[in-house]
C-alpha cells in the first residue's frame, strides 16, 4: 500500500470572455496561456492539467461548455483505478474592484444580475436551480479554502477567503459546478482575480501556478 504514493490529480480550468465593463478579461488570458506557462515552468508532481476552457460570460451561455467539460472529466475518471485519480474543476473569474485574489467558499442559488449578461439576460432574484429551493440556499466547496488561502499567503500572495461570489455569472457557474461536482464525486473551486492593472499578468500567472501546486500536493 505504501508504495502507491498519493493519488494523482487532474485539474480542469475555466475562465471567462469579456463582459459589460470589462473589455479584456484577465481570466481569458490566464487560461489561454496556462498550458504553455506550466510546461515551461514544470508541472508539479502528480498533477495533470486537463482542459483549459473559456466560457461565455452568460448564465445559460456558459452551461453547455461547462457540462461538456464535466462529462469528459467524469468519463476519464471512470477508466482509472478506484481512488487513484482525483479531479478538480478550477473556475477563474474577475472582480474588477478587487485588490487581491479571493478563494470562494460557496455559491448562492440566486441569479440577480446587476447588468445584462453577454446574451442579454438580466434575472432578478431567480433561483439558479429551482428544485434546490429558495435563493438563500448555498452550496459549499469540499476543499479547505482556509488552508489553501493560508498556504498561498505564506508564499507572499495578496489573497483572502470569501463567502460571497456575488450573484452574477461567476456565482451562477460556481453553483452549477458545485452541484454537479457533488453528484459526480469530484471537487470544484472558484477563484476571483483582480484586473491586470491591479496585479500584473506575470504575478497572476505565478499565483495560479502556485494554486495548482497547492491543490496537487495536498491530500484533500
Amino acid at each position: 500500500m505504501g508504495s502507491e504514493g498519493p493519488p494523482s490529480v487532474t485539474i480542469h480550468v475555466t475562465g471567462f470572455k469579456k463582459f459589460h465593463g470589462v473589455s479584456d478579461n484577465p481570466t481569458e488570458t490566464i487560461v489561454n496561456n496556462l498550458k504553455k506557462y506550466m510546461e515551461k515552468n514544470g508541472l508539479p508532481e502528480g498533477l495533470t492539467l486537463g482542459s483549459c476552457s473559456i466560457l461565455e460570460t452568460a448564465g445559460q451561455g456558459a452551461l453547455d461548455l461547462l457540462h461538456k467539460t464535466l462529462q469528459s472529466a467524469v468519463e476519464g475518471k471512470g477508466s482509472e483505478p478506484t481512488n487513484s485519480r482525483r479531479i478538480i474543476w478550477l473556475h477563474l473569474g474577475v472582480n474588477s474592484g478587487a485588490s487581491r485574489f479571493a478563494i470562494e467558499r460557496q455559491a448562492f442559488n440566486e441569479a440577480t444580475f446587476r447588468c445584462p449578461d453577454e446574451m442579454g439576460w438580466k434575472p432578478q432574484k431567480v433561483p439558479i436551480v429551482p428544485e434546490d429551493g429558495e435563493v438563500s440556499r448555498t452550496r459549499e466547496t469540499s476543499l479547505p479554502v482556509e488552508e489553501i488561502t493560508k498556504t498561498l499567503a505564506k508564499k507572499g500572495y495578496e489573497v483572502m477567503t470569501s463567502d460571497d461570489a456575488g450573484r452574477f455569472v461567476c456565482n451562477y457557474v460556481y453553483y452549477h459546478s458545485l452541484r454537479q461536482a457533488e453528484e459526480n464525486g469530484i471537487k470544484s473551486l472558484f477563484v476571483h482575480v483582480p484586473l491586470f492593472l491591479t496585479i500584473d499578468e506575470e504575478t497572476q500567472m505565478q499565483f495560479i501556478a502556485s494554486l495548482l501546486e497547492v491543490l496537487a500536493s495536498s491530500s484533500y
